[in-house]
Protein backbone atom coordinates (compact mmCIF):
# COMPACT_ATOMS: atom_id res chain seq x y z
CA UNK A 1 0.00 0.00 0.00
CA UNK A 2 1.27 3.43 -0.90
CA UNK A 3 2.22 5.58 2.08
CA UNK A 4 0.07 8.52 1.02
CA UNK A 5 -3.05 6.34 1.10
CA UNK A 6 -2.67 5.34 4.74
CA UNK A 7 -3.70 8.68 6.31
CA UNK A 8 -6.79 8.84 4.08
CA UNK A 9 -7.82 5.32 4.96
CA UNK A 10 -7.17 5.99 8.64
CA UNK A 11 -9.34 9.13 8.49
CA UNK A 12 -12.14 7.20 6.75
CA UNK A 13 -11.99 4.46 9.35
CA UNK A 14 -12.17 7.02 12.15
CA UNK A 15 -15.15 8.72 10.47
CA UNK A 16 -16.97 5.41 10.10
CA UNK A 17 -16.22 4.62 13.69
CA UNK A 18 -17.66 7.92 14.83
CA UNK A 19 -20.80 7.38 12.76
CA UNK A 20 -21.20 3.89 14.16
CA UNK A 21 -20.73 5.20 17.68
CA UNK A 22 -23.39 7.85 17.06
CA UNK A 23 -25.83 5.17 15.94
CA UNK A 24 -25.03 3.08 18.99
CA UNK A 25 -25.69 6.03 21.28
CA UNK A 26 -29.00 6.93 19.62
CA UNK A 27 -31.12 8.29 21.15
CA UNK A 28 -29.18 10.51 23.53
CA UNK A 29 -31.67 13.40 23.52
CA UNK A 30 -35.48 13.80 23.29
CA UNK A 31 -37.24 12.75 20.09
CA UNK A 32 -39.92 14.87 18.42
CA UNK A 33 -42.96 12.97 17.11
CA UNK A 34 -44.85 15.22 14.71
CA UNK A 35 -48.61 14.71 14.29
CA UNK A 36 -49.95 16.69 11.31
CA UNK A 37 -53.47 16.83 12.79
CA UNK A 38 -55.10 18.62 15.75
CA UNK A 39 -54.79 17.42 19.33
CA UNK A 40 -57.57 15.15 20.56
CA UNK A 41 -58.14 13.21 17.34
CA UNK A 42 -57.43 9.56 16.61
CA UNK A 43 -53.91 10.17 15.23
CA UNK A 44 -53.03 12.34 18.22
CA UNK A 45 -54.30 9.70 20.65
CA UNK A 46 -52.30 7.00 18.89
CA UNK A 47 -49.20 9.20 18.93
CA UNK A 48 -49.44 9.84 22.66
CA UNK A 49 -49.73 6.13 23.42
CA UNK A 50 -46.77 5.39 21.14
CA UNK A 51 -44.74 8.23 22.65
CA UNK A 52 -45.24 6.91 26.16
CA UNK A 53 -44.40 3.27 25.54
CA UNK A 54 -41.78 3.73 22.82
CA UNK A 55 -40.08 6.35 25.00
CA UNK A 56 -39.88 3.83 27.83
CA UNK A 57 -38.28 1.26 25.54
CA UNK A 58 -35.79 3.74 24.09
CA UNK A 59 -35.16 5.25 27.54
CA UNK A 60 -35.67 8.71 26.12
CA UNK A 61 -38.47 11.27 26.14
CA UNK A 62 -40.65 11.46 23.03
CA UNK A 63 -42.46 14.78 22.64
CA UNK A 64 -45.66 14.91 20.58
CA UNK A 65 -45.67 18.00 18.36
CA UNK A 66 -49.02 18.80 16.68
CA UNK A 67 -48.61 20.67 13.38
CA UNK A 68 -52.08 20.55 11.79
CA UNK A 69 -53.23 22.09 8.53
CA UNK A 70 -53.66 21.47 4.80
CA UNK A 71 -54.88 17.87 5.21
CA UNK A 72 -51.72 16.86 7.07
CA UNK A 73 -49.28 18.15 4.48
CA UNK A 74 -47.80 20.89 6.70
CA UNK A 75 -46.57 18.44 9.35
CA UNK A 76 -45.49 15.82 6.81
CA UNK A 77 -43.49 18.41 4.87
CA UNK A 78 -41.80 19.55 8.09
CA UNK A 79 -40.58 16.01 8.82
CA UNK A 80 -39.61 15.36 5.19
CA UNK A 81 -37.25 18.35 5.36
CA UNK A 82 -35.94 17.58 8.88
CA UNK A 83 -32.45 16.15 9.53
CA UNK A 84 -32.38 12.39 8.94
CA UNK A 85 -30.96 11.59 12.36
CA UNK A 86 -33.81 9.80 14.12
CA UNK A 87 -34.80 12.76 16.28
CA UNK A 88 -37.76 13.96 14.19
CA UNK A 89 -40.44 11.40 13.31
CA UNK A 90 -43.90 11.51 11.75
CA UNK A 91 -47.13 9.86 12.90
CA UNK A 92 -49.38 10.12 9.84
CA UNK A 93 -52.73 8.71 8.75
CA UNK A 94 -54.84 7.78 5.73
CA UNK A 95 -54.42 11.21 4.14
CA UNK A 96 -50.74 10.43 3.59
CA UNK A 97 -51.66 8.15 0.67
CA UNK A 98 -54.41 10.45 -0.62
CA UNK A 99 -52.65 13.82 -0.63
CA UNK A 100 -50.29 13.14 -3.57
CA UNK A 101 -53.34 12.85 -5.84
CA UNK A 102 -55.35 15.65 -4.26
CA UNK A 103 -52.43 18.09 -4.14
CA UNK A 104 -50.22 17.48 -7.18
CA UNK A 105 -47.98 20.43 -6.24
CA UNK A 106 -46.84 19.20 -2.83
CA UNK A 107 -43.55 20.73 -1.72
CA UNK A 108 -42.27 17.29 -0.70
CA UNK A 109 -42.31 13.82 -2.23
CA UNK A 110 -43.81 11.25 0.20
CA UNK A 111 -42.40 8.38 -1.84
CA UNK A 112 -38.83 9.71 -1.80
CA UNK A 113 -38.44 11.93 1.27
CA UNK A 114 -40.09 9.81 3.98
CA UNK A 115 -39.37 6.23 5.02
CA UNK A 116 -42.21 4.01 6.33
CA UNK A 117 -41.27 2.40 9.66
CA UNK A 118 -44.39 0.54 10.83
CA UNK A 119 -48.16 0.47 10.36
CA UNK A 120 -49.32 0.94 13.93
CA UNK A 121 -53.07 0.58 13.85
CA UNK A 122 -56.11 0.57 11.59
CA UNK A 123 -59.86 0.87 12.00
CA UNK A 124 -62.61 -0.07 9.54
CA UNK A 125 -65.61 2.05 8.60
CA UNK A 126 -69.27 1.25 9.04
CA UNK A 127 -71.75 1.95 6.29
CA UNK A 128 -74.50 3.50 8.39
CA UNK A 129 -78.00 4.89 7.77
CA UNK A 130 -80.54 6.54 10.10
CA UNK A 131 -82.30 4.15 12.48
CA UNK A 132 -85.61 4.57 10.64
CA UNK A 133 -84.09 4.28 7.15
CA UNK A 134 -85.94 2.06 4.67
CA UNK A 135 -82.62 0.54 3.63
CA UNK A 136 -81.71 -2.69 5.42
CA UNK A 137 -78.78 -3.87 3.30
CA UNK A 138 -76.12 -2.80 0.84
CA UNK A 139 -78.24 -4.30 -1.93
CA UNK A 140 -81.12 -2.01 -0.95
CA UNK A 141 -78.88 1.05 -1.31
CA UNK A 142 -77.53 -0.06 -4.68
CA UNK A 143 -81.06 -0.79 -5.96
CA UNK A 144 -82.35 2.62 -4.84
CA UNK A 145 -79.35 4.45 -6.33
CA UNK A 146 -79.79 2.73 -9.69
CA UNK A 147 -83.50 3.51 -9.70
CA UNK A 148 -82.94 7.22 -9.08
CA UNK A 149 -79.36 8.31 -9.95
CA UNK A 150 -78.11 11.18 -7.78
CA UNK A 151 -81.11 11.14 -5.43
CA UNK A 152 -79.39 9.34 -2.54
CA UNK A 153 -77.12 11.56 -0.45
CA UNK A 154 -74.09 10.61 1.60
CA UNK A 155 -72.29 12.64 4.25
CA UNK A 156 -68.58 12.98 4.93
CA UNK A 157 -66.28 14.95 7.20
CA UNK A 158 -64.99 16.83 4.15
CA UNK A 159 -63.98 16.42 0.52
CA UNK A 160 -61.05 14.07 -0.04
CA UNK A 161 -61.28 12.40 3.36
CA UNK A 162 -61.59 8.67 4.04
CA UNK A 163 -65.41 8.80 4.33
CA UNK A 164 -65.75 10.61 1.01
CA UNK A 165 -63.35 8.31 -0.81
CA UNK A 166 -64.90 5.15 0.64
CA UNK A 167 -68.30 6.20 -0.69
CA UNK A 168 -66.78 7.20 -4.04
CA UNK A 169 -65.03 3.83 -4.33
CA UNK A 170 -68.33 2.13 -3.48
CA UNK A 171 -70.16 4.16 -6.14
CA UNK A 172 -67.52 3.47 -8.78
CA UNK A 173 -67.51 -0.27 -8.07
CA UNK A 174 -71.29 -0.48 -8.38
CA UNK A 175 -71.57 2.11 -11.16
CA UNK A 176 -74.11 4.16 -9.27
CA UNK A 177 -74.46 7.88 -8.69
CA UNK A 178 -75.01 9.39 -5.22
CA UNK A 179 -74.74 13.03 -4.14
CA UNK A 180 -71.90 13.93 -1.80
CA UNK A 181 -72.70 16.29 1.10
CA UNK A 182 -69.39 17.38 2.69
CA UNK A 183 -69.36 18.75 6.24
CA UNK A 184 -66.71 20.54 8.25
CA UNK A 185 -65.95 17.54 10.45
CA UNK A 186 -67.39 14.16 11.29
CA UNK A 187 -69.52 15.26 14.24
CA UNK A 188 -71.92 17.54 12.31
CA UNK A 189 -72.11 14.97 9.52
CA UNK A 190 -73.20 12.26 11.95
CA UNK A 191 -75.68 14.65 13.62
CA UNK A 192 -77.43 15.30 10.29
CA UNK A 193 -77.32 11.61 9.42
CA UNK A 194 -79.04 10.72 12.69
CA UNK A 195 -81.62 13.42 11.97
CA UNK A 196 -82.31 12.04 8.50
CA UNK A 197 -81.01 15.06 6.57
CA UNK A 198 -78.74 12.71 4.59
CA UNK A 199 -79.26 9.08 3.60
CA UNK A 200 -76.02 7.34 4.54
CA UNK A 201 -72.38 7.67 5.53
CA UNK A 202 -69.20 5.65 5.72
CA UNK A 203 -67.84 6.41 9.20
CA UNK A 204 -65.06 4.86 11.29
CA UNK A 205 -66.33 2.48 13.96
CA UNK A 206 -64.65 4.71 16.55
CA UNK A 207 -66.92 7.62 15.53
CA UNK A 208 -70.23 5.97 14.62
CA UNK A 209 -70.07 2.89 16.83
CA UNK A 210 -71.60 4.54 19.91
CA UNK A 211 -74.57 5.80 17.87
CA UNK A 212 -75.12 2.32 16.43
CA UNK A 213 -75.06 0.74 19.89
CA UNK A 214 -77.37 3.52 21.13
CA UNK A 215 -79.93 2.71 18.46
CA UNK A 216 -79.58 6.03 16.60
CA UNK A 217 -77.91 4.58 13.50
CA UNK A 218 -78.30 1.30 11.64
CA UNK A 219 -75.20 -0.47 10.25
CA UNK A 220 -75.52 -2.09 6.83
CA UNK A 221 -71.93 -3.29 6.40
CA UNK A 222 -68.35 -2.92 7.61
CA UNK A 223 -65.45 -2.09 5.27
CA UNK A 224 -62.90 -4.56 6.66
CA UNK A 225 -61.90 -7.71 4.78
CA UNK A 226 -63.56 -9.91 7.41
CA UNK A 227 -66.11 -9.49 10.17
CA UNK A 228 -64.86 -7.77 13.28
CA UNK A 229 -64.90 -9.05 16.84
CA UNK A 230 -66.82 -6.01 18.09
CA UNK A 231 -69.33 -6.18 15.26
CA UNK A 232 -69.97 -9.87 14.57
CA UNK A 233 -73.53 -9.22 13.38
CA UNK A 234 -72.45 -6.74 10.70
CA UNK A 235 -71.52 -8.26 7.31
CA UNK A 236 -68.56 -6.96 5.35
CA UNK A 237 -69.12 -4.99 2.16
CA UNK A 238 -67.49 -7.93 0.39
CA UNK A 239 -70.00 -10.37 1.89
CA UNK A 240 -72.71 -8.01 0.72
CA UNK A 241 -71.81 -8.61 -2.90
CA UNK A 242 -68.99 -6.15 -3.63
CA UNK A 243 -65.93 -8.36 -3.87
CA UNK A 244 -62.53 -7.02 -2.87
CA UNK A 245 -63.89 -3.89 -1.22
CA UNK A 246 -61.77 -2.94 1.77
CA UNK A 247 -61.19 0.48 3.37
CA UNK A 248 -59.48 1.18 6.68
CA UNK A 249 -58.41 4.39 8.32
CA UNK A 250 -54.89 3.92 9.70
CA UNK A 251 -51.97 5.45 11.56
CA UNK A 252 -48.32 4.71 10.87
CA UNK A 253 -44.83 5.82 11.79
CA UNK A 254 -42.42 7.45 9.31
CA UNK A 255 -38.90 8.89 9.46
CA UNK A 256 -37.06 11.19 7.06
CA UNK A 257 -35.56 9.28 4.14
CA UNK A 258 -31.86 8.80 4.61
CA UNK A 259 -32.15 8.05 8.32
CA UNK A 260 -29.34 5.55 9.08
CA UNK A 261 -30.45 1.94 8.71
CA UNK A 262 -29.46 0.95 12.28
CA UNK A 263 -31.79 3.66 13.63
CA UNK A 264 -34.64 2.66 11.30
CA UNK A 265 -34.19 -0.98 12.27
CA UNK A 266 -34.32 -0.19 15.96
CA UNK A 267 -37.36 2.06 15.52
CA UNK A 268 -39.14 -0.75 13.68
CA UNK A 269 -38.22 -3.38 16.26
CA UNK A 270 -39.20 -1.27 19.26
CA UNK A 271 -42.41 0.02 17.65
CA UNK A 272 -43.56 -3.51 16.87
CA UNK A 273 -42.77 -4.51 20.45
CA UNK A 274 -44.86 -1.58 21.71
CA UNK A 275 -47.88 -2.55 19.59
CA UNK A 276 -47.57 -6.17 20.81
CA UNK A 277 -47.52 -5.04 24.46
CA UNK A 278 -50.66 -6.13 26.35
CA UNK A 279 -51.07 -2.72 27.96
CA UNK A 280 -51.01 -1.03 24.56
CA UNK A 281 -53.39 -3.61 23.11
CA UNK A 282 -55.77 -2.79 25.94
CA UNK A 283 -55.50 0.94 25.23
CA UNK A 284 -56.18 0.32 21.54
CA UNK A 285 -59.16 -1.88 22.39
CA UNK A 286 -60.61 0.95 24.48
CA UNK A 287 -60.23 3.25 21.46
CA UNK A 288 -61.87 0.63 19.25
CA UNK A 289 -58.88 0.26 16.92
CA UNK A 290 -56.82 -2.73 15.82
CA UNK A 291 -53.11 -2.78 16.56
CA UNK A 292 -50.96 -3.97 13.64
CA UNK A 293 -47.24 -3.37 14.25
CA UNK A 294 -46.10 -4.29 10.74
CA UNK A 295 -42.59 -4.58 9.37
CA UNK A 296 -41.22 -1.62 7.45
CA UNK A 297 -41.23 -3.78 4.30
CA UNK A 298 -44.92 -4.59 4.65
CA UNK A 299 -45.77 -1.00 5.55
CA UNK A 300 -43.92 0.28 2.49
CA UNK A 301 -45.92 -2.10 0.28
CA UNK A 302 -49.14 -1.04 2.02
CA UNK A 303 -48.44 2.67 1.48
CA UNK A 304 -47.67 2.06 -2.19
CA UNK A 305 -50.85 0.01 -2.68
CA UNK A 306 -53.06 2.56 -0.91
CA UNK A 307 -51.54 5.45 -2.86
CA UNK A 308 -52.24 3.67 -6.14
CA UNK A 309 -55.80 2.76 -5.11
CA UNK A 310 -56.80 6.27 -4.09
CA UNK A 311 -55.09 7.83 -7.11
CA UNK A 312 -57.39 5.75 -9.31
CA UNK A 313 -60.50 6.66 -7.33
CA UNK A 314 -59.66 10.38 -7.32
CA UNK A 315 -58.93 10.43 -11.04
CA UNK A 316 -62.05 8.46 -11.98
CA UNK A 317 -64.24 10.64 -9.73
CA UNK A 318 -62.55 13.87 -10.82
CA UNK A 319 -62.29 14.77 -7.13
CA UNK A 320 -61.01 18.23 -6.31
CA UNK A 321 -60.44 20.08 -3.04
CA UNK A 322 -60.39 23.81 -2.44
Amino acid sequence: MKQWMKPALTAAAIALGLVGAAHAQWPDKPIKLVVPYPAGGAADNTARILAQYLGERLKQQIIVDNRPGASGTIGASYVAKAPADGYTLLLDATSYTVNPSLFPKLNYDPAKELAPVSLIMQVPLLMVVPANSPYASVADVVKAAKAAPGKLTYASAGSGGAQHLAAELFSQNERISMTHIPYKGGAPALTDLIGGQVDLMFSATTASGAFVKGGKLKPLAITSSKRQEGWPQVPTVGESGIKGFEVNEWNGLFAPAGTPRPILDRLETETRAVVADKAVASRFAEMGVQGVGSSSKDFTAFVKSETTKWAGVIKAGNIKVD
